[in-house]
């Protein structure tokens, strides 16, 4: 079904001046759609309030408080936001526009990050984050979603929808915000929002790249919130064996349970953050975990990081180009006179004086004309430069030609072209070739590629590949959603919305359906031993995880006590995580010799023990204990059976 179609938004003008060409994304407060502001002729993103909410005043407080906090914060690596208005039921945020994807796509589509790219988003992450939380903010709902990450490259963080400044107060009888996954305990307990919940939700989200899963996991949220007020979060090389400790003690400093263990703000754990870089080698930086999937690159520099390591964003160290900046101290031209004359020797007195003033008026000429010419050059060449040939490069190549030319990008236009590849250059005002003064602006007309475009049957085709050929012709990824599929491999896509051969206007989403695999029915293991247990799921194609802390449980020691899941279907290769058992607790055994038999009994089993009578023959008539299995005062395995004699 395409639920495009229905959205009454595309195609719109809000507000007489933003007109609303595809939707990017739909969340549970607001719709992001793209946008162009027609008043200035740029794209940007508009955030609209679902107008079911629009009614109640605290959303709406809400919306409007990300607009002023987040306009307050000047920085690289926080998305900027423009405008803030209403159109009749339709409350909207118009922001900067991020063409790229979310460090959950990024997650989503690799499993887990080495270590230098995790570092590489960590670090402008926290620039951000550490800029607002000097301005007196905190962000309280840092993810993986908020997370955006640009196509050049940047790093930005998104949605300050959660935001209030540190010293105002906050209401604990409503739900908490945040997501689950990301709360600190302290949020949990009693709503506290300071900068340390932000810095504990960074230390989440930074073992989350590392080892491609989250901390905690449970099949509710209340257990998932349960182990966040009750279990510290694991150290990742428990899950990478070989990551360095210093990323283990990062994520233990971060995701301290106790609050004032933590660093203060976001400032802190980035100093942190570039000291345990600085101690890793390289080799340490690209450890690959096992459950990365890795993609392939073009270049040896891009092998770590997401991040294209020839741009590198606030907060992170910037890579200058190799080659000087041309002319850039020699852009004005400076005529230059030539040294006074040295002086004539003196003559004897039939010298005479008028040679002398003959060779000076001569010198003065050649000079005169020389100014003139310089003069004349300058005025019609010199202060001008030749607009280079910039035609078909992408607007990031663009601006980088004009700098290079001593002259500025002014503001980008695009158009729709059938001829020129989206994304890239198709005119310039004025036109390459045409002389403009040094430090002019020239603007940019950029393709936004064919107006429509048919959505291309991208069945079986890999996730990354169908990405790659829905930006090649014009349409945007989107919403990517997995099913399990019996012809489908893993990883291929099953179908699109909207499908194949569905014509829509260029920069449309196109959401896709990418296939699980065949789906596997997941084995009840509790109470095998550990190696039956792996072998069975291993036979089935399923991957067996054990946790690092072994449990007191009645299963014998060395046998499974718990597995998670415990039921339903995961795709081939999924993990299943096993709970060793260390066998039940040892308790003292109660002395009972001498009591009567029910009174035998209840102190037994109180005590956590099942009994057994042994009578005999002399027994049969008899009531009190005359001795026990396990004499009174030593220990036994709870729940382990006494025998008692009577007489």
């Amino acid at each position: 079904m395409d639920t495009t179609l229905q959205d009454p938004l595309l195609g719109q003008v809000l507000d007489s001046r933003y007109r609303v060409d595809a939707r990017i994304a739909v969340g549970g407060m607001a719709t992001v759609y793209r946008a162009v502001d027609t008043r200035l002729d740029r794209v940007l993103a508009l955030k609209v309030m679902h107008p079911s909410l629009a009614a109640d005043a605290s959303f709406v407080d809400r919306f409007i408080r990300e607009a002023k906090s987040v306009a307050r914060l000047s920085h690289p690596n926080v998305v900027g936001v423009y405008d803030q208005g209403t159109d009749g039921a339709y409350v909207y945020l118009a922001m900067e526009y991020i063409a790229g994807c979310t460090l959950r796509d990024v997650l989503r589509e690799r499993g887990a990050l080495r270590p230098r790219a995790a570092l590489d988003i960590l670090e402008p992450v926290l620039a951000a984050l550490g800029a607002a939380h000097r301005a007196g903010f905190v962000h309280r709902d840092m993810k993986p979603e908020n997370v955006l990450i640009g196509d050049d490259g940047r790093v930005k963080v998104a949605d300050f929808g959660l935001v209030r400044a540190v010293d105002t107060v906050t209401n604990t009888t409503g739900a908490v915000l945040g997501t689950v996954s990301y709360l600190a305990p302290e949020q949990i307990e009693d709503g506290t929002a300071t900068p340390s919940v932000d810095v504990y939700a960074c230390g989440v989200v930074f073992y989350e790249m590392l080892t491609g899963g989250k901390p905690h996991s449970g099949d509710t949220p209340a257990q998932i919130l349960y182990k966040h007020l009750n279990e510290d979060v694991p150290p990742p090389s428990a899950a990478v064996p070989g990551l360095p400790y210093a990323l283990d003690e990062l994520v233990a400093s971060a995701t301290a349970r106790n609050p004032e263990v933590r660093p203060p703000d976001a400032v802190a754990l980035l100093s942190q953050t570039r000291e345990a870089r600085a101690t890793l080698s390289d080799a340490e930086l690209d450890t690959v975990p096992p459950q990365a999937r890795e993609t392939d690159h073009s270049g040896a520099d891009d092998r770590t990081s997401v991040i294209p390591r020839a741009v590198r964003t606030a907060g992170v160290q910037m890579s200058l180009p190799a080659e000087p900046l041309q002319d850039a101290l020699h852009r004005t031209s400076r005529l230059e006179t030539p040294p006074p004359a040295a002086p004539p020797a003196p003559r004897g007195p039939a010298g005479g004086r008028a040679p002398r003033r003959g060779l000076l008026a001569i010198v003065a000429a050649v000079l005169l004309v020389l100014g003139v010419g310089a003069g004349v050059w300058y005025i019609n060449s010199g202060q001008f430069t030749k607009v280079p040939a910039l035609l078909t490069k992408t607007e990031a190549q663009a601006e980088k030609r004009l700098d290079a030319a001593g002259l500025q990008a002014g503001t980008t236009r695009y158009a729709y072209s059938g001829t020129y590849e989206r994304g890239t250059v198709m005119a310039t005002d004025p036109e390459a070739g045409a002389q403009i003064r040094d430090d002019g602006t020239v603007t940019l007309t950029v393709s936004k590629g064919p107006k429509t475009v048919k959505v291309p049957d991208l069945k079986g085709t890999s996730l990354a590949t169908a990405k790659s050929d829905l930006k090649h012709r014009g349409l945007s990824p989107g919403m990517v959603t997995e099913q399990f599929d019996e012809e489908i491999p893993k990883g291929s896509v099953i179908s699109t919305d909207p499908a194949a051969g569905t014509t829509r206007d260029s920069g449309t989403a196109v959401a896709l359906v990418v296939s699980k695999g065949s789906p596997v029915d997941v084995p009840d293991v509790t109470g095998q031993s550990e190696q039956d247990a792996v072998a069975a799921l291993e036979e089935l194609g399923l991957k067996a995880k054990i946790a690092p802390q072994r449990v007191e449980s009645q299963v014998d020691k060395g046998s499974v006590a718990a597995q998670s899941p415990e039921h339903g279907r995961l795709a081939e290769g999924d993990t299943v995580t096993l709970t060793i058992s260390k066998g039940p607790p040892m308790i003292e055994v109660p002395d009972v010799t001498g009591l009567k038999v029910d009174e035998a009994h209840d102190k037994l089993e109180g005590a956590g023990f099942q009994v057994d009578e042994d009578r005999g023959i002399l027994g049969l008539f008899g009531d009190t204990v005359k001795s026990q299995s396990v004499e009174g005062g030593d220990t036994a395995p709870k729940g382990s059976e006494i025998t008692i004699t009577i007489r």
